[in-house]
Protein backbone atom coordinates (compact mmCIF):
# COMPACT_ATOMS: atom_id res chain seq x y z
CA UNK A 1 0.00 0.00 0.00
CA UNK A 2 1.08 3.58 -0.67
CA UNK A 3 0.71 5.77 2.41
CA UNK A 4 0.17 9.48 1.77
CA UNK A 5 -1.16 12.42 3.78
CA UNK A 6 -2.19 16.04 3.23
CA UNK A 7 0.05 18.82 4.56
CA UNK A 8 0.12 22.53 5.43
CA UNK A 9 1.82 23.88 2.33
CA UNK A 10 4.05 26.94 2.41
CA UNK A 11 3.13 28.95 -0.69
CA UNK A 12 3.50 32.37 -2.33
CA UNK A 13 0.54 34.76 -2.26
CA UNK A 14 -1.30 34.62 -5.57
CA UNK A 15 0.08 37.99 -6.72
CA UNK A 16 3.70 36.83 -6.27
CA UNK A 17 3.62 33.35 -7.83
CA UNK A 18 5.36 34.30 -11.08
CA UNK A 19 8.12 36.14 -9.23
CA UNK A 20 8.75 33.27 -6.81
CA UNK A 21 8.36 30.20 -9.05
CA UNK A 22 11.48 28.84 -10.74
CA UNK A 23 12.87 25.95 -12.69
CA UNK A 24 14.22 23.02 -10.60
CA UNK A 25 17.69 23.40 -9.12
CA UNK A 26 19.25 20.69 -11.29
CA UNK A 27 18.20 21.79 -14.79
CA UNK A 28 20.34 24.91 -14.92
CA UNK A 29 23.79 26.00 -13.79
CA UNK A 30 24.71 28.77 -11.38
CA UNK A 31 25.27 31.34 -14.13
CA UNK A 32 21.89 30.64 -15.72
CA UNK A 33 20.18 30.91 -12.32
CA UNK A 34 21.99 34.17 -11.62
CA UNK A 35 20.74 35.58 -14.93
CA UNK A 36 17.14 34.39 -14.47
CA UNK A 37 16.96 35.82 -10.93
CA UNK A 38 18.56 39.15 -11.87
CA UNK A 39 16.62 42.03 -10.35
CA UNK A 40 14.17 39.67 -8.61
CA UNK A 41 14.79 39.31 -4.88
CA UNK A 42 11.70 37.08 -4.60
CA UNK A 43 12.99 34.36 -6.96
CA UNK A 44 13.18 30.88 -5.40
CA UNK A 45 16.68 30.61 -6.88
CA UNK A 46 17.85 32.54 -3.81
CA UNK A 47 16.85 29.43 -1.81
CA UNK A 48 17.56 26.53 -4.21
CA UNK A 49 20.62 28.09 -5.93
CA UNK A 50 21.85 30.39 -3.13
CA UNK A 51 25.36 30.62 -4.63
CA UNK A 52 23.87 33.38 -6.83
CA UNK A 53 24.05 35.64 -3.74
CA UNK A 54 27.84 35.18 -3.62
CA UNK A 55 30.59 36.32 -6.00
CA UNK A 56 30.80 34.48 -9.32
CA UNK A 57 32.86 31.30 -8.93
CA UNK A 58 31.79 30.59 -5.33
CA UNK A 59 31.57 26.83 -4.71
CA UNK A 60 27.87 25.93 -4.54
CA UNK A 61 28.73 23.25 -1.96
CA UNK A 62 30.38 25.67 0.47
CA UNK A 63 28.79 25.52 3.93
CA UNK A 64 28.12 29.27 3.78
CA UNK A 65 26.04 28.72 0.66
CA UNK A 66 23.80 26.15 2.38
CA UNK A 67 23.48 28.53 5.35
CA UNK A 68 22.43 31.30 2.95
CA UNK A 69 19.63 29.07 1.65
CA UNK A 70 18.20 28.79 5.18
CA UNK A 71 18.59 32.53 5.77
CA UNK A 72 16.75 33.29 2.54
CA UNK A 73 13.99 30.77 3.30
CA UNK A 74 13.43 32.48 6.67
CA UNK A 75 13.52 35.89 4.98
CA UNK A 76 10.91 34.87 2.40
CA UNK A 77 8.56 33.78 5.20
CA UNK A 78 9.22 36.88 7.31
CA UNK A 79 8.50 39.14 4.35
CA UNK A 80 5.28 37.30 3.45
CA UNK A 81 6.63 36.05 0.10
CA UNK A 82 5.92 32.53 1.37
CA UNK A 83 3.02 31.86 3.74
CA UNK A 84 2.01 28.59 5.41
CA UNK A 85 -1.56 27.33 4.94
CA UNK A 86 -3.53 27.01 8.16
CA UNK A 87 -4.80 23.45 7.61
CA UNK A 88 -3.57 20.25 6.01
CA UNK A 89 -4.64 19.96 2.39
CA UNK A 90 -3.94 18.18 -0.85
CA UNK A 91 -3.24 20.20 -3.96
CA UNK A 92 -3.63 19.69 -7.71
CA UNK A 93 -0.86 20.87 -10.03
CA UNK A 94 -1.46 20.91 -13.80
CA UNK A 95 1.16 21.43 -16.48
CA UNK A 96 0.40 22.16 -20.12
CA UNK A 97 2.95 21.59 -22.90
CA UNK A 98 2.19 21.62 -26.64
CA UNK A 99 -1.55 21.62 -25.95
CA UNK A 100 -1.43 18.55 -23.65
CA UNK A 101 -2.17 18.87 -19.93
CA UNK A 102 -1.16 16.47 -17.14
CA UNK A 103 -2.76 16.69 -13.70
CA UNK A 104 -0.77 15.79 -10.59
CA UNK A 105 -1.79 15.43 -6.95
CA UNK A 106 0.59 17.15 -4.53
CA UNK A 107 0.86 14.94 -1.45
CA UNK A 108 3.21 13.92 1.30
CA UNK A 109 4.65 10.45 0.64
CA UNK A 110 5.78 8.16 3.47
CA UNK A 111 9.50 7.82 4.21
CA UNK A 112 9.11 4.13 5.18
CA UNK A 113 7.53 3.41 1.79
CA UNK A 114 10.72 4.62 0.15
CA UNK A 115 12.97 2.73 2.55
CA UNK A 116 11.01 -0.53 2.08
CA UNK A 117 10.77 -0.25 -1.71
CA UNK A 118 7.05 0.50 -1.99
CA UNK A 119 8.15 3.68 -3.76
CA UNK A 120 9.99 2.16 -6.68
CA UNK A 121 13.01 3.57 -8.47
CA UNK A 122 14.50 2.84 -11.88
CA UNK A 123 17.84 4.67 -11.60
CA UNK A 124 20.90 4.47 -9.37
CA UNK A 125 21.78 7.53 -7.32
CA UNK A 126 25.19 9.02 -6.59
CA UNK A 127 26.10 9.51 -2.94
CA UNK A 128 27.64 12.98 -3.54
CA UNK A 129 24.42 14.24 -5.12
CA UNK A 130 22.33 12.67 -2.36
CA UNK A 131 24.45 14.36 0.29
CA UNK A 132 24.13 17.76 -1.43
CA UNK A 133 20.32 17.55 -1.33
CA UNK A 134 20.36 16.10 2.20
CA UNK A 135 22.28 19.15 3.42
CA UNK A 136 19.72 21.38 1.72
CA UNK A 137 16.78 19.56 3.34
CA UNK A 138 18.46 19.49 6.76
CA UNK A 139 19.38 23.16 6.92
CA UNK A 140 15.97 24.36 5.69
CA UNK A 141 14.09 21.67 7.64
CA UNK A 142 11.83 21.47 4.60
CA UNK A 143 11.33 19.88 1.20
CA UNK A 144 11.69 23.05 -0.86
CA UNK A 145 11.18 21.22 -4.15
CA UNK A 146 8.86 18.26 -4.82
CA UNK A 147 9.74 14.93 -6.36
CA UNK A 148 7.89 13.60 -9.41
CA UNK A 149 5.99 10.31 -9.02
CA UNK A 150 3.75 8.24 -11.26
CA UNK A 151 0.88 6.10 -10.02
CA UNK A 152 -1.26 3.41 -11.68
CA UNK A 153 -4.21 4.90 -13.56
CA UNK A 154 -7.32 5.27 -11.40
CA UNK A 155 -10.69 6.48 -12.75
CA UNK A 156 -12.03 7.56 -9.35
CA UNK A 157 -8.98 9.70 -8.68
CA UNK A 158 -9.32 11.21 -12.16
CA UNK A 159 -12.91 12.16 -11.35
CA UNK A 160 -11.94 13.70 -7.99
CA UNK A 161 -9.20 15.75 -9.61
CA UNK A 162 -11.58 16.88 -12.36
CA UNK A 163 -14.04 18.13 -9.73
CA UNK A 164 -11.43 20.63 -8.55
CA UNK A 165 -9.88 21.56 -11.88
CA UNK A 166 -13.34 22.66 -13.05
CA UNK A 167 -12.98 25.50 -10.52
CA UNK A 168 -10.92 28.67 -10.86
CA UNK A 169 -7.26 27.88 -10.12
CA UNK A 170 -5.35 29.54 -7.28
CA UNK A 171 -2.36 29.98 -9.61
CA UNK A 172 -2.56 30.20 -13.39
CA UNK A 173 0.44 31.37 -15.40
CA UNK A 174 2.65 30.64 -18.37
CA UNK A 175 6.35 30.41 -17.45
CA UNK A 176 8.38 32.95 -19.40
CA UNK A 177 11.37 30.66 -19.89
CA UNK A 178 9.68 27.67 -21.55
CA UNK A 179 6.18 28.83 -22.44
CA UNK A 180 4.56 25.97 -20.50
CA UNK A 181 1.34 26.56 -18.57
CA UNK A 182 1.11 25.97 -14.83
CA UNK A 183 -2.12 25.82 -12.77
CA UNK A 184 -2.74 25.00 -9.12
CA UNK A 185 -5.82 24.18 -7.03
CA UNK A 186 -6.46 23.38 -3.34
CA UNK A 187 -8.33 20.25 -2.17
CA UNK A 188 -9.61 21.03 1.34
CA UNK A 189 -12.83 19.02 1.57
CA UNK A 190 -12.37 16.50 4.38
CA UNK A 191 -14.31 13.70 2.68
CA UNK A 192 -12.44 14.14 -0.61
CA UNK A 193 -9.10 14.19 1.18
CA UNK A 194 -9.96 11.01 3.09
CA UNK A 195 -11.00 9.28 -0.12
CA UNK A 196 -7.76 10.27 -1.90
CA UNK A 197 -5.79 8.83 1.02
CA UNK A 198 -7.82 5.58 0.80
CA UNK A 199 -7.37 5.26 -2.96
CA UNK A 200 -3.61 5.61 -2.65
CA UNK A 201 -3.58 3.09 0.21
CA UNK A 202 -5.05 0.54 -2.22
CA UNK A 203 -2.11 1.00 -4.63
CA UNK A 204 0.72 -1.50 -4.22
CA UNK A 205 3.39 0.98 -5.36
CA UNK A 206 4.31 4.47 -6.46
CA UNK A 207 7.02 5.06 -9.05
CA UNK A 208 9.72 7.71 -9.12
CA UNK A 209 9.52 9.29 -12.55
CA UNK A 210 12.00 12.13 -12.01
CA UNK A 211 13.99 13.27 -8.98
CA UNK A 212 15.75 10.14 -7.72
CA UNK A 213 18.32 12.18 -5.78
CA UNK A 214 15.67 14.43 -4.22
CA UNK A 215 13.63 11.35 -3.25
CA UNK A 216 16.62 9.64 -1.66
CA UNK A 217 17.68 12.78 0.17
CA UNK A 218 14.20 13.54 1.51
CA UNK A 219 13.67 9.98 2.73
CA UNK A 220 17.14 9.66 4.25
CA UNK A 221 16.78 12.92 6.19
CA UNK A 222 13.38 11.76 7.45
CA UNK A 223 14.86 8.46 8.61
CA UNK A 224 17.79 10.33 10.17
CA UNK A 225 15.44 12.57 12.15
CA UNK A 226 13.50 9.53 13.38
CA UNK A 227 16.72 7.97 14.71
CA UNK A 228 17.76 11.20 16.43
CA UNK A 229 14.44 11.74 18.19
CA UNK A 230 14.22 9.74 21.47
CA UNK A 231 10.48 10.48 21.58
CA UNK A 232 9.82 9.42 17.99
CA UNK A 233 6.23 8.23 17.47
CA UNK A 234 6.04 7.83 13.68
CA UNK A 235 3.44 10.56 13.34
CA UNK A 236 5.90 13.47 13.03
CA UNK A 237 5.91 15.55 9.85
CA UNK A 238 9.50 14.50 9.04
CA UNK A 239 8.16 10.99 8.36
CA UNK A 240 6.82 12.36 5.07
CA UNK A 241 8.18 14.18 2.04
CA UNK A 242 6.55 16.17 -0.73
CA UNK A 243 5.73 14.60 -4.10
CA UNK A 244 3.62 15.44 -7.13
CA UNK A 245 1.92 12.22 -8.29
CA UNK A 246 0.66 11.90 -11.88
CA UNK A 247 -1.35 9.08 -13.49
CA UNK A 248 1.08 7.03 -15.58
CA UNK A 249 -1.07 7.33 -18.70
CA UNK A 250 -0.71 11.11 -18.72
CA UNK A 251 3.10 11.10 -18.73
CA UNK A 252 5.40 11.12 -21.74
CA UNK A 253 9.08 10.26 -21.66
CA UNK A 254 11.07 11.97 -24.39
CA UNK A 255 14.36 10.89 -25.92
CA UNK A 256 17.69 11.32 -24.11
CA UNK A 257 20.50 11.45 -26.66
CA UNK A 258 24.28 11.11 -26.72
CA UNK A 259 27.17 13.08 -28.22
CA UNK A 260 30.77 11.77 -28.22
CA UNK A 261 34.03 13.70 -28.63
CA UNK A 262 35.94 11.22 -30.86
CA UNK A 263 35.73 7.93 -32.77
CA UNK A 264 38.24 6.12 -30.55
CA UNK A 265 40.96 6.36 -33.21
CA UNK A 266 38.77 5.14 -36.08
CA UNK A 267 38.08 6.81 -39.42
CA UNK A 268 34.46 7.43 -40.46
CA UNK A 269 34.58 4.40 -42.76
CA UNK A 270 36.07 2.10 -40.09
CA UNK A 271 33.54 3.28 -37.52
CA UNK A 272 30.54 2.75 -39.82
CA UNK A 273 31.84 -0.68 -40.86
CA UNK A 274 31.99 -1.74 -37.20
CA UNK A 275 28.49 -0.34 -36.57
CA UNK A 276 27.21 -2.36 -39.57
CA UNK A 277 28.21 -5.61 -37.86
CA UNK A 278 25.24 -5.29 -35.49
CA UNK A 279 22.99 -2.72 -37.22
CA UNK A 280 21.44 -2.21 -40.64
CA UNK A 281 22.97 1.13 -41.65
CA UNK A 282 21.16 3.42 -44.12
CA UNK A 283 22.51 6.82 -45.16
CA UNK A 284 19.77 9.48 -44.94
CA UNK A 285 21.63 12.56 -46.17
CA UNK A 286 21.74 16.05 -44.69
CA UNK A 287 18.11 16.32 -43.51
CA UNK A 288 17.61 15.53 -39.82
CA UNK A 289 16.55 11.92 -39.29
CA UNK A 290 14.57 10.99 -36.16
CA UNK A 291 14.27 7.36 -34.96
CA UNK A 292 10.85 6.02 -35.88
CA UNK A 293 10.43 3.01 -33.59
CA UNK A 294 12.02 0.84 -30.92
CA UNK A 295 15.49 -0.49 -31.89
CA UNK A 296 15.91 2.20 -34.56
CA UNK A 297 18.59 4.83 -33.95
CA UNK A 298 19.70 8.04 -35.59
CA UNK A 299 23.42 8.71 -36.11
CA UNK A 300 24.95 12.04 -37.16
CA UNK A 301 28.51 11.99 -38.45
CA UNK A 302 30.49 14.37 -40.71
CA UNK A 303 27.45 16.27 -41.96
CA UNK A 304 25.31 13.19 -42.70
CA UNK A 305 22.46 11.44 -40.91
CA UNK A 306 22.17 7.66 -40.79
CA UNK A 307 19.41 5.27 -39.73
CA UNK A 308 20.64 2.35 -37.62
CA UNK A 309 18.36 -0.62 -37.00
CA UNK A 310 19.53 -3.25 -34.52
CA UNK A 311 19.75 -6.70 -36.12
CA UNK A 312 17.78 -9.62 -34.73
CA UNK A 313 19.81 -11.45 -32.10
CA UNK A 314 21.54 -8.32 -30.79
CA UNK A 315 18.93 -7.87 -28.05
CA UNK A 316 16.56 -9.94 -25.92
CA UNK A 317 12.92 -8.87 -25.94
CA UNK A 318 12.31 -10.91 -22.78
CA UNK A 319 14.97 -9.05 -20.78
CA UNK A 320 13.52 -5.77 -19.37
CA UNK A 321 16.98 -4.16 -19.40
CA UNK A 322 18.46 -5.86 -22.45
CA UNK A 323 15.56 -4.81 -24.65
CA UNK A 324 16.13 -1.09 -23.95
CA UNK A 325 17.61 0.91 -26.80
CA UNK A 326 19.89 2.64 -24.31
CA UNK A 327 21.33 -0.79 -23.39
CA UNK A 328 21.73 -1.86 -27.03
CA UNK A 329 23.49 1.37 -28.03
CA UNK A 330 25.61 1.46 -24.85
CA UNK A 331 26.84 -2.11 -25.32
CA UNK A 332 27.25 -2.32 -29.10
CA UNK A 333 28.34 1.22 -30.01
CA UNK A 334 29.54 3.22 -27.01
CA UNK A 335 31.35 0.38 -25.24
CA UNK A 336 32.33 -2.11 -27.95
CA UNK A 337 33.33 0.42 -30.65
CA UNK A 338 34.02 3.73 -28.91
CA UNK A 339 35.51 2.34 -25.68
CA UNK A 340 33.17 4.21 -23.35
CA UNK A 341 32.76 1.86 -20.38
CA UNK A 342 31.18 4.08 -17.73
CA UNK A 343 28.49 6.53 -18.85
CA UNK A 344 28.55 8.25 -15.46
CA UNK A 345 32.21 9.19 -15.43
CA UNK A 346 33.65 9.16 -18.97
CA UNK A 347 34.46 12.73 -20.04
CA UNK A 348 34.26 11.88 -23.75
CA UNK A 349 30.47 11.61 -23.70
CA UNK A 350 27.71 14.10 -22.98
CA UNK A 351 23.92 13.80 -22.90
CA UNK A 352 21.29 15.99 -24.54
CA UNK A 353 17.62 15.97 -23.50
CA UNK A 354 15.27 15.57 -26.44
CA UNK A 355 13.48 18.80 -25.51
CA UNK A 356 16.39 20.58 -27.22
CA UNK A 357 15.66 18.79 -30.50
CA UNK A 358 17.98 16.87 -32.82
CA UNK A 359 19.23 20.19 -34.21
CA UNK A 360 21.19 20.52 -30.97
CA UNK A 361 23.03 17.26 -31.79
CA UNK A 362 23.86 18.52 -35.28
CA UNK A 363 25.10 21.85 -33.94
CA UNK A 364 27.42 20.25 -31.39
CA UNK A 365 28.97 17.99 -34.02
CA UNK A 366 29.18 20.67 -36.72
CA UNK A 367 30.89 23.06 -34.28
CA UNK A 368 33.71 20.57 -33.80
CA UNK A 369 33.00 20.22 -30.09
CA UNK A 370 31.76 16.67 -30.68
CA UNK A 371 32.56 14.11 -33.37
CA UNK A 372 29.42 11.96 -33.51
CA UNK A 373 25.84 12.07 -32.20
CA UNK A 374 23.40 9.25 -31.46
CA UNK A 375 19.65 9.77 -31.02
CA UNK A 376 17.45 7.13 -29.37
CA UNK A 377 13.77 6.26 -29.53
CA UNK A 378 12.27 7.19 -26.13
CA UNK A 379 11.53 4.68 -23.38
CA UNK A 380 7.83 4.07 -22.65
CA UNK A 381 6.14 4.40 -19.26
CA UNK A 382 5.30 0.70 -19.50
CA UNK A 383 9.00 -0.15 -19.84
CA UNK A 384 9.84 2.08 -16.87
CA UNK A 385 7.19 0.46 -14.67
CA UNK A 386 8.17 -3.07 -15.76
CA UNK A 387 11.79 -2.35 -14.85
CA UNK A 388 10.88 -0.84 -11.47
CA UNK A 389 8.50 -3.73 -10.70
CA UNK A 390 11.18 -6.34 -11.42
CA UNK A 391 13.70 -4.54 -9.20
CA UNK A 392 15.94 -3.66 -12.12
CA UNK A 393 17.80 -0.42 -12.70
CA UNK A 394 17.98 1.43 -16.01
CA UNK A 395 21.34 2.52 -17.41
CA UNK A 396 22.29 6.16 -16.69
CA UNK A 397 20.63 8.96 -18.66
CA UNK A 398 17.76 6.85 -19.99
CA UNK A 399 14.66 8.94 -19.29
CA UNK A 400 13.90 12.63 -19.79
CA UNK A 401 10.54 13.88 -18.54
CA UNK A 402 9.11 17.13 -19.80
CA UNK A 403 7.66 19.46 -18.68
CA UNK A 404 9.69 19.72 -15.50
CA UNK A 405 7.89 20.51 -12.24
CA UNK A 406 8.00 24.21 -11.45
CA UNK A 407 9.52 24.84 -8.02
CA UNK A 408 8.09 27.31 -5.51
CA UNK A 409 4.38 26.63 -5.95
CA UNK A 410 4.33 24.83 -2.61
CA UNK A 411 6.87 23.78 0.04
CA UNK A 412 6.63 21.16 2.81
CA UNK A 413 7.96 21.93 6.30
CA UNK A 414 9.35 18.98 8.30
CA UNK A 415 8.01 20.46 11.55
Amino acid sequence: MAIIKPFKGIRPPQALIEQVASRPYDVLNSEEARKEAEGNEKSLYHIIKPEIDFPVGTDEHDEAVYQKAAENFAKFQKNGWLVQDEKEQYYVYAQTMNGCTQYGLVVCAYVDDYMKGNIKKHELTRRDKEEDRMKHVRINNANIEPVFFAYPDNAELDALVKKYTAQTPVYDFVAAHDGFGHQFWIIDNEADMARITELFAAMPSLYIADGHHRSAAAALVGAEKAQQNPNHTGKEEYNYFMAVCFPADQLTIIDYNRVVKDLNGLTDEEFLAKVAENFVVEEKGEAIYKPGQLHNFSLYLSGKWYSLTAKQGTYNDNDPIGVLDVTISSNLILDEILGIKDLRSDKRIDFVGGIRGLGELKQRVDSGEMRVALALYPVSMKQLIDIADTGNIMPPKTTWFEPKLRSGLVIHSLD
